[in-house]
């Protein structure tokens, strides 16, 4: 009998359809694909991007020349437009503002490949590092309320190129999303007085079942009610509302968590494409008791279909318990 979970953060409801139940050798997917013969990312094309906004570099290296570990340019075809003002205005019942936002591409490495699970902790924790400061940035922006960190990994995941990068987008309005995701943790501590994820993280470590790892501060768990296969989150132990204010001792370890995790993934799918997203508070809000930030790693193993866009339910033919114990048992 399959089961119907509810996600209790996105109000989310899955179907758990265990008699579809796969191997992991069972899904197909396209490969990450082979480096292009030209990479506009790669050190020594920085004048086929636009400008650097920022960079990570060795001393003494220019601005937009050689010489960067991690670099931020924004991106060439943007969502949105960082020039302007909102002139919000109606339309009859219809609601219009201009596309006033930030849209920026984090080139994570100068090397021309397709994932920074190759690379040493060291980089990894620079690739973190700016995605607080370029958030740390962006925030002081009165216009931006909220700005997303995601990665997509895999033409299917939505990559347009091999080479591994990062984006992230500020909007003007939180999103829809977000809004419930604080909602829901908003309406738990109310009711509780404690904290939904802090709640969730005592119970998954009590369980057990569905426990990936344990790094000390961060515990990397499969969701109870999980959208695709061997969804992935990792959260903090200690309870805090805002990534951009994780300290470095702290962001070193999740250096470490998220590499991991992530090799475990890659060599255990065998290069699957994959999302991942980094949900912290809006902008312009102080410490929160009630959110807790956290990063969800989707691989995209199964398609969403009309039953997934007609009711918002999405069938998922791995239980969660199944996934965290074959992604324990993946040496990394």
């Amino acid at each position: 009998m399959p089961d119907l979970r509810k996600d209790p953060v996105s109000q989310r409801w899955v179907i758990i359809a265990q008699e579809r139940a796969k191997r992991p050798s069972d899904f197909v997917h396209e490969p990450m694909g082979e480096a292009p013969s030209f990479d506009p990312f790669a050190e020594g094309n920085e004048d086929k991007t636009p400008p650097e906004i920022a960079a990570y570099r060795d001393r003494g290296s220019a601005p937009n020349k050689p010489g960067w570990r991690v670099r931020v340019v924004p991106n060439k075809f943007p969502a949105l437009q960082v020039e302007g003002h909102l002139n919000k205005r109606g339309d009859g019942l219809y609601d219009i503002m201009h596309g006033l936002g930030a849209h920026e591409v984090i080139i994570e490495t100068p090397q021309s490949v397709p994932s920074f699970t190759g690379l040493p902790d060291a980089h990894v924790l620079d690739i973190l590092w700016m995605y607080r400061d370029r958030l740390l940035d962006l925030q002081r922006d009165m216009r931006m309320k909220y700005g997303l960190v995601f990665k997509n990994v895999g033409a299917s995941a939505g990559a347009t190129l091999y080479h591994t990068h990062s984006q992230l987008i500020c909007t003007p309005i939180v999103p829809s999303i977000m809004s419930i995701k604080t909602q829901s943790c908003e309406a738990y501590y109310k009711f509780h007085e404690r904290c939904l994820l802090c709640d969730m993280v005592a119970q998954e470590l009590s369980q057990k079942a569905r426990v990936v790892a344990d790094s000390g501060s961060f515990l990397t768990f499969a969701p109870f009610a999980p959208r695709f296969p061997f969804e992935t989150w990792i959260v903090p132990k200690p309870h805090s509302s805002h990534f951009e204010t994780l300290g470095r001792v702290a962001m070193e370890e999740l250096a470490f968590v998220l590499k991991r995790v992530l090799l475990k993934i890659e060599k255990g799918l065998e290069q699957p494409p994959y999302n991942y997203m980094l949900f912290t508070s809006p902008f312009h809000t102080g410490p929160s008791e009630h959110f807790h930030w956290h990063l969800e790693i989707t691989p995209r193993l199964t398609p969403v279909a009309g039953f997934e866009w007609g009711t918002g339910f999405y069938i998922n033919p791995v239980p969660p318990e199944d996934a965290a114990e074959f992604l324990r048992g993946v040496k990394v």
